[in-house]
Formats: C-alpha cells, structure tokens, sequence
C-alpha cells in the first residue's frame, strides 16, 4: 500500500502521533494559538501551550477538545492538519488514520472525529476505544479468554472497560480525569489562601507534589498567582499532605466507577480480574499512591503500567497492523467504526 499509516491518540491535554515502522514520532500539548482578527493559526502544540495565559486580546490560545471529545470542529481539524503534516513528508499519497476516542463516544461525536481527519488529509479514517488501545499498549493480550480490566485516566475522560476475547465486554466513561485533578488544586488554593493560579501551575502542583495516597515524605513547593484581597501578586509555600484532600474527592469518583464496572461485570471474568489485577494507564495514572489507593478500596492488585502516557498511541500504533482488513472488510478485530474517503 502506497502511503504511510499513522495511529494518532487524539487526547484532550495531549496528542501522540504513532507512524507504522517508525513508533511515537510526535508528543505535544492539544492547544493551538489563533489570531481572531483573521482566524490565523499562530502556533500549535507546545509553543501554543506557552502562550495560555499570556496572550493578547486579539490572540486566543484553544485546546479544541474538552472531556474527550471535539469542542471546536475547526480548530480540531487544523491541529489535526498540522500535525499530520509534521510527520508525513510526501503530499502525494493521503495516510490512512486510526484515531482512538473514549469508549462513551455517540455516533455524532465519531463522526465528527472522522470528518476532521478526512478534511484534513486521511484517505481512510478508523477508530479505536481508548481502552482498548490502552491495554494493548500495556502488553496485555486482549485476545485470550481471559479477563483483564483497564482504567485509562486521560485528560478529559476516564475510561474504564474489562476486555475478553478481543472485545469490551462493558465499560464506563466518566467525563472525570486529568483536568478535574487541575481544577480541583485551583478550588482549593481559591478556597483555602484566598489566591487565583492557572491552570498551568496546577498542574505542575500536580505532577510535582500531588498525592491520593498518604506519602512516606511531606514534599513542599512554592506557588505564585494572584491574591483575590488585594488584587496584588502572591507566593505561598503548600505541601503534598493538604493537596491530597482536593486530589482524593476526584480519585474517589474514579474509584466509585470502578466500583459500579465490576458490579456489572459476570462472576468468571471478576475471578480473572482478581487474579490478573487492575491495570493503570493514562497520565492522570501516574498521580503518586493512585495504585494504592484502588487496591485498598477494592482489594483487588492494582498496577501502573510501563510508559502509561504512551499506552494508548502505543495501541494505536499496534492496530495499524490490521489496518489492511479494517480498510477491506465490514469486519474488523479493533476498529470501533470504519469509513473510507
């Protein structure tokens, strides 16, 4: 087949685009910066990001996906564009795309997600449940009669599905994940100090000193935003002990979902699910004692996997494999709809 095959993991915070024989040639932030006196595309990805906050009236700093799903067709069709572009050099031959969504997509939603992939360049376009791709990307093998139960906690969703035989047997999507964890420190910090932070420095409060499980060591760092007295710029000192408060009410509804899966889920594949564990993917994974906290709650072993951001694109990428049969045949062992352009 003339043309090369990408697997792009289209995430609300983050986008991996995965080339067949190449691996993750791409990571960058799902932002793009827009003039809206002429409907420019100024920047895209990580130059994008670091203009969130710090933007002029006439520019506007966008992430065109919200909770897991396309917000703004446009802008999401641009950055799809781009990046397409950054990774296949020729302009001759159209790539084929697998693009992965989150498991609660409705038909709209996929359609609209295949529509900006076709505009922006793909000859054919397939899809994949996120945590699908996620468990194939953490080395899971999906094909077995054997059940495995994955939680992927992305940016804008957490997907959680127990997976036998190739397929989803049920699964649950909660618009609850990376980007609650933000807004949960910036309720707090607004709440406890009296101070404004961005969404920025929320999230390296995160990744930095964040917890959902109680820490052999009390980690400290220094924040600064704006004082909602005075109006004035503010820096104060807070710990990995009380951001854990804010951070645990999130990992609790997480937690509750879970929960409410495995009520659902038939009593062979919870014995198997009890004896192979809970497996973790997603950057909102790697928040410290997130592991720990689900096994206390539900007894069961849970892990992080290897490389939890990348588990999903990695997925991805391994499903290009099958592309040929997703391309020629109404059946398909991991696309969750097919449409050729």
């Amino acid at each position: 087949m003339i043309g090369q095959d990408v697997g792009i993991d289209l995430g609300t915070a983050t986008v991996l685009v995965y080339v067949k024989g190449k691996g993750i040639v791409l990571k960058e932030p799902s932002v793009v910066a827009i003039d809206k006196v002429n409907n420019k595309v100024l920047a895209v990805g990580e130059e994008a990001r670091r203009m969130v906050g710090r933007t002029p009236n006439n520019i506007v700093a966008i992430r065109p996906l919200r909770d897991g799903v396309i917000s703004d067709y446009e802008t999401t069709e641009k950055m799809i564009k781009y990046f397409l572009t950054r990774v296949i050099k020729s302009s001759v031959f159209k790539p084929r795309v697998i693009i992965c969504v989150p498991s609660g997509v409705t038909e709209v939603e996929e359609m609209a997600v295949e529509e900006a992939a076709k505009n922006a360049g793909a000859k054919y376009v397939g899809l994949i449940e996120e945590p699908k791709a996620a468990a194939i990307g953490a080395g899971i093998d999906i094909m077995k009669p054997n059940g495995n139960i994955v939680v992927d906690v992305g940016g804008g969703t957490t997907d959680i599905a127990v997976l036998s035989l190739g397929e989803v047997v049920l699964s649950d999507s909660i618009k609850l994940a990376g980007d609650k964890f933000d807004e949960s420190i910036v309720k707090y910090i607004r709440r406890e100090y009296s101070m404004l932070i961005g969404e920025r420095t929320a999230e390296n409060i995160k990744q930095q000193i964040g917890c959902v499980y109680e820490q052999p060591e009390i980690t400290t760092m220094i924040i600064k935003g704006r004082c909602l007295l005075t109006g004035l710029p503010k820096s104060i000192e807070i710990n990995s002990k009380e951001i854990m408060q804010p951070l645990q009410e999130c990992a609790f509804s997480i937690i509750d979902a879970l929960h409410g899966v495995l009520e659902r889920t038939p009593p062979e594949l919870v014995g198997d699910i009890y004896q192979n564990g809970v497996v973790m993917t997603g950057g909102g994974a790697l928040v410290r004692g997130f592991d720990k906290l689900i096994s206390s709650k539900i007894g069961i072993s849970t892990r992080v996997a290897d490389d939890a951001v990348s588990c999903v694109a990695i997925g991805t990428g391994k499903s290009l494999d099958y592309i040929d049969k997703m391309e020629n045949s109404d059946a398909s062992l991991f696309a969750r709809s097919k449409r050729k352009y």
